[in-house]
């Protein structure tokens, strides 16, 4: 069975039962000082023009559905994450997998705060994002 919940994860995760999940994903804000603004889009096949490209010269219409935003700057970064890392690590199985996005901004104090709680050997690889080709 899947659920799909929508809550501040720090008041969600005690409520689940440890060593549920074999793979966690956590892609927090990144600490960039700057205010972050997201769209929900709704994007459609339009041969009559659209307004933007897609595969094999396609053209698509886009329909703003939503706005959302968020301050991205934290007094005391590793202490908003810290608990919910330990939650992570409460509720991930011990042949599990945690997957943690971050940025350069973050990504040393991270790793050393991941270290702490999950055992540096833990630690089996460091994905690369490149941005461009």
């Amino acid at each position: 069975m899947r659920e799909i919940h929508l809550a501040d994860n720090l008041a969600l995760l005690p409520t689940l039962p440890a060593g549920s999940f074999r793979l966690i994903y956590i892609d927090p804000p990144f600490n960039t000082g700057k205010a972050q603004q997201r769209l929900r889009l709704s994007t459609e096949r339009d041969a009559a023009g659209g307004d933007r490209p897609g595969f094999m010269g396609k053209r698509y219409r886009t329909t703003v559905l939503g706005r959302t935003g968020y301050p991205d700057a934290f007094d005391d970064y590793l202490g908003f994450l810290e608990p919910r890392l330990r939650e992570a690590h409460r509720l991930l199985r011990p042949d599990g997998s945690l997957f943690f996005h971050i940025d350069y901004r973050e990504a040393h104090y991270c790793k050393l705060l991941l270290d702490d709680i999950f055992g540096r050997e833990s630690f089996i690889n460091e994905i690369i994002w490149a941005y461009d080709y």
